[in-house]
C-alpha cells in the first residue's frame, strides 16, 4: 500500500521539488533550459501540416529557424512569413512572441501574481533573476539595484499592465491609418493587433508582402510603431520608474535610480547620433533616401536609427545600404537596448559602464561615478565580460557562415549581428541559405537572447568563499 502511494505521489512532488531547488539556486539555468524547451515545442507545432498554407508542413530547418525567431524574438526568417504559415501558424507565432517577449519566468511569476494575488520569496527571487543578471548568482546581494526585492511585485504588475495597455493603444491607433491604406475591416484589425505585438516586442515580422513600405510615407504609422519599439526597448524597470514618477511626482529624485538615468541618457545619446550618422551617410544614396526632401531623409534617417537598435522594420530593402552605414548598423544592433527589455544586444548600460571605466581612468580616480553616484567595480567585470561573451560568439559564427558561403563580409556580419541582437534586419542572407547556416544563425539568435551573462551565470559553478589569495602582479596592458 506505501509503494502504490510513493508511486503516486512521489514523481510529480519530486519533480516540483527539483523545478523549485532550481530555480532558487540557478534561476539563469532555469531560463535557458524553459527557452530551450519552448524552442522545441513551438519546433514542433510549426513543422505541423496545419502550420502552413499548403498543408504540407514545414521542412525541420526552416520550423527551428522560425521558431528559435519567434522565442527570441528576433524577425529573422528563411520562409516568406506572408504567404508561408496559415492562421494557425500564424496565431503560434503571435503566442510565441508574446512569450518571448516578456520573458518565460517574469511571466510565470506575473500569472502567479495575478491568479493568487500573492508572491512568495522564491518567486520574487525568481523574477528579481530575471530582470537582473546580477541576481543570478547565490550568495547576498546589495539592495542598491534598479529593482529592490521587495518592489518585485511592483514591476510586475508594470510588466502586465503595459504590455496589454501599449499594445492596445497602438492597435488602435493603427487601426483607422490601415482602414485609410483600403484594407478591408478583418485586415485592418488582424494587421493592427499583429503590427502591435511585433513592435512592442521588437520582432520585427509584418503580415504584409511589403512589409512597411507601403507605409513609407504615413508618419502617423511610423511614427506610432516607432514609438512602441522604444518602450519596448528602454526596459521595464524604466517604465516601472517613470510610472511611479507620474504617481509620486515630488519623489522623482528618489525614484529614478542610477540605472534608470544611465539608460535613457545612454539611449538617447545612441538615438540621435544614429540618426545622424544615417543622414549623413544615406542622403546621396538614391536606393534609400537620396531621392526624398531633406525633411523627410532627416524623420527616415532617426526612425531606421530607432528599429537598428531592435525593432527590425525597415521602409527599404537594408541591402541597398552603403558598407559604412551597414557597419554603424552593426554598431547600434550590437549594443541593443534596455537591460531587462524586450530588446537584444548587450544593452545599454553595458555601454554606459564601460565608457564610465573609460572616464574614471582618464581622470585617474578609482571609482566610477555617475550622477552624484559611485558603480561597484563587480559591475564593471560584468559589463566586461557580456561585451567579450558576445564578441566571441558574433565573432566565431561569422568565421563559421563565412566559411560556408563564401558570402561578403560587411553581409555575413551584419545578419550575424543581427541574429545575436535579435533585430531582425537582414540582408537576406538566411533565405534560401544551406541548412547548416540556418542551424548557426539560429544558436546565435538562442544565445544572443538568453543573454551572455546568463549563460556564463548558468555555466559557472556557485558562487563559493576563498580563504586564501594568489600573489599580485600586474601585466601590461595597452
Amino acid at each position: 500500500m506505501s509503494v502504490t502511494t510513493v508511486g503516486r505521489g512521489t514523481a510529480p512532488r519530486t519533480l516540483r521539488q527539483w523545478v523549485g531547488d532550481l530555480a532558487a539556486a540557478s534561476p539563469s539555468r532555469l531560463a535557458i533550459i524553459v527557452f530551450a524547451l519552448l524552442v522545441v515545442l513551438w519546433t514542433a507545432l510549426l513543422t505541423l501540416p496545419v502550420a502552413s498554407a499548403d498543408g504540407h508542413g514545414t521542412a525541420l530547418a526552416d520550423a527551428l529557424f522560425t521558431a528559435v525567431s519567434v522565442v527570441c524574438v528576433t524577425g529573422l526568417s528563411t520562409v516568406d512569413m506572408t504567404t508561408h504559415w496559415s492562421g494557425f501558424g500564424e496565431i503560434v507565432i503571435y503566442v510565441g512572441v508574446q512569450i518571448g517577449g516578456i520573458g518565460v519566468l517574469t511571466l510565470a511569476s506575473t500569472l502567479g501574481l495575478i491568479i493568487s494575488r500573492h508572491l512568495g520569496l522564491r518567486a520574487k527571487l525568481i523574477a528579481a533573476g530575471d530582470t537582473n543578471p546580477l541576481r543570478m548568482h547565490r550568495g547576498p546581494v546589495p539592495e542598491g539595484q534598479a529593482v529592490r526585492l521587495g518592489e518585485v511585485g511592483g514591476l510586475l504588475r508594470t510588466v502586465a499592465i503595459s504590455v496589454v495597455a501599449i499594445e492596445a493603444l497602438c492597435a488602435v491607433i493603427l487601426f483607422p491609418v490601415l482602414l485609410a491604406h483600403r484594407f478591408s475591416v478583418a485586415e485592418a484589425v488582424r494587421d493592427a493587433v499583429y503590427y502591435s505585438a511585433m513592435a512592442f516586442t521588437n520582432t520585427g515580422f509584418t503580415p504584409n508582402n511589403n512589409g512597411l513600405i507601403p507605409f513609407a510615407h504615413d508618419y502617423v504609422f511610423l511614427t506610432t510603431v516607432g514609438v512602441t519599439v522604444i518602450l519596448g526597448a528602454i526596459g521595464f524597470p524604466v517604465i516601472y520608474a517613470l510610472a511611479r514618477v507620474l504617481r509620486h511626482p515630488a519623489q522623482r529624485r528618489r525614484i529614478v535610480s542610477l540605472h534608470v538615468k544611465l539608460t535613457l541618457v545612454g539611449y538617447g545619446a545612441l538615438f540621435l547620433i544614429g540618426g545622424g550618422m544615417y543622414w549623413l551617410l544615406e542622403h546621396r544614396n538614391p536606393a534609400t533616401f537620396g531621392r526624398l526632401g531633406a525633411g523627410d531623409a532627416v524623420y527616415q534617417s532617426f526612425f531606421l536609427s530607432a528599429m537598428a537598435r531592435s525593432g527590425g522594420f525597415s521602409t527599404f530593402d537594408i541591402a541597398h545600404l552603403h558598407s559604412s552605414s551597414l557597419l554603424v548598423t552593426d554598431m547600434l544592433m550590437f549594443i541593443g537596448g534596455g537591460s531587462a527589455s524586450t530588446a537584444g544586444g548587450i544593452k545599454v548600460t553595458t555601454l554606459m559602464v564601460l565608457f564610465l571605466a573609460a572616464i574614471a581612468e582618464a581622470r585617474g580616480v578609482e571609482s566610477m561615478e555617475a550622477f552624484r553616484r559611485r558603480v561597484p567595480t563587480d559591475v564593471l567585470r560584468v559589463a566586461v565580460s557580456v561585451v567579450l561573451w558576445g564578441a566571441t560568439i558574433v565573432a566565431v559564427a561569422s568565421v563559421t557562415v563565412l566559411a560556408i558561403t563564401g558570402d561578403s563580409l560587411d553581409h555575413v556580419l551584419f545578419d550575424v549581428i543581427s541574429a545575436f541582437a535579435t533585430c531582425g534586419l537582414s540582408t537576406g542572407l538566411a533565405m534560401g541559405a544551406p541548412p547548416t547556416v540556418v542551424y548557426v544563425l539560429a544558436l546565435t539568435m538562442f544565445l544572443g537572447r538568453i543573454g551572455s551573462i546568463t549563460l556564463a551565470a548558468a555555466l559557472a559553478q556557485s558562487q563559493r568563499r576563498r580563504l586564501y589569495a594568489f600573489p599580485e602582479e600586474r601585466p601590461i596592458v595597452g
